[in-house]
């Protein structure tokens, strides 16, 4: 009798079972009535009319898909423009937006390494750029989360070796922020670049929602490169490289993810740059993400729940256990709340907690019933 060859994915369907680990996908309705304090649409663009309309109008200028590649007919007018205001806004000198954040941070990662180069990986950095670090086949450091001297002394044991130290600006678990200026200090001590995934920052830090890197004044600074996502602040989908016109050269070059990837939908770039020229007019959306963060916070920890201080939009609210996560959060969504759930594997720190996003766009009484329905569905213990 043949042996069925895919029998060892029973055996791991069991054991994921026995663990509690099982994904399921929620397909989510157009219009569910449920309050959102789960995505990432921080500044609520992802339906505003403006947004949506330039999605649909590039999509009926441009085409539903973009047909290839970025270097055969992938690359539109709309890409072009995109990326100069992308650029500009953040105040690098170039860009190269990238089918998703993943895939940008992917890029970045793999193309400014390789195996002569050593990599200075913070512990709390987002999968992809975990991913990134693996497929770069550089020898990969991992130090304390958020510690500068951990890096400043890894550098210092490899004296003139090429070195890349790569962080995220606002991490997505607990949402706390990586001290960006001195890790710069750190990289230009030792001749090291820095790259800095800025997902989270764009849209809620700097000015005018500028990024983490405009608030630590390090855009534009030599040696300093930022990757981020148009799906969480613009509302949109796809990513983007920023960084010296040199090395988004050297990534439309080399690139693996650029150069063999699809290019991103004509309906994404248009929904983007409009997002982004939304947020030049409204500045202050930024500064309302940031309120309504520190607002969840500073309610939920007076009620007596543990709850990591925001930085930007996140915030991390700490549950006893894996299963008291899972029940806090299913007994929230049963009360018309969605929430996120994050416990291990997912987060290397084993605490599990439910995580907040905050959103610009909240009333007063939606905040009200949030924090109402945490505290109420909070676990005892």
């Amino acid at each position: 009798m043949t042996q069925d060859p895919f029998d060892w994915i029973d055996d791991e369907s069991r054991r994921r079972a026995a663990e509690g680990l099982v994904r399921t996908l929620r397909p989510r309705a157009a219009d569910s009535g449920l309050l959102d304090l789960a995505s990432n649409d921080y500044l609520g663009l992802t339906r505003r009319p403006e947004i949506t309309e330039a999605a649909a109008e590039a999509a009926r200028r441009w085409g539903a898909g973009a047909t290839g590649s970025r270097l055969v007919t992938g690359s539109t007018a709309l890409h072009a423009e995109l990326e100069r205001e992308l650029a500009a806004f953040c105040g690098f000198e170039a860009a190269l937006v990238l089918s998703s954040g993943y895939a940008a941070t992917l890029a970045a990662v793999t193309a400014l390494s390789g195996r002569d180069t050593l990599i200075v990986s913070d512990a709390g950095n987002h999968a992809s750029i975990v991913d990134g670090c693996r497929l770069s086949r550089a020898e990969t450091a991992v130090v304390t989360h958020a510690d500068v001297e951990a890096v400043r002394k890894t550098l210092e044991a490899h004296p003139g070796r090429r070195a890349l130290a790569v962080t995220d600006s606002v991490f997505s678990v607990d949402g706390d922020a990586a001290p960006l200026a001195p890790l710069a200090d750190a990289c230009r001590e030792h001749g090291a670049a820095l790259l800095v995934d800025d997902a989270h920052g764009l849209g809620v830090l700097g000015e005018g929602g500028r990024g983490a890197l405009n608030a630590a004044g390090l855009a534009g600074r030599d040696g300093v490169v930022a990757t981020l996502t148009l799906s969480k602040s613009l509302g949109s989908q796809g990513g983007a490289v920023l960084g010296p016109a040199r090395v988004i050269d050297h990534l439309v070059n080399t690139a693996r993810t650029f150069i063999f990837d699809t290019g991103l939908a004509p309906a994404a770039a248009g929904a983007a740059l409009a997002s982004l020229r939304l947020l030049g007019r409204e500045p202050a959306l930024a500064g309302s993400a940031r309120a309504v963060a520190g607002t969840l916070h500073r309610r939920l920890t007076d009620a007596g729940l543990t709850a990591v201080r925001p930085e930007a939009a996140v915030v991390s609210v700490r549950a006893p256990s894996p299963e008291s996560a899972l029940r806090w959060a299913a007994d929230c969504r049963s009360a018309g709340l969605v929430v996120g759930c994050f416990r291990p594997p997912s987060v290397p720190d084993g605490i599990s907690r439910i995580r907040l996003t905050a959103r610009a766009d909240l009333t007063d009484q939606q905040i009200e019933t949030a924090i109402a329905t945490i505290i109420e569905a909070a676990p005892v213990g």
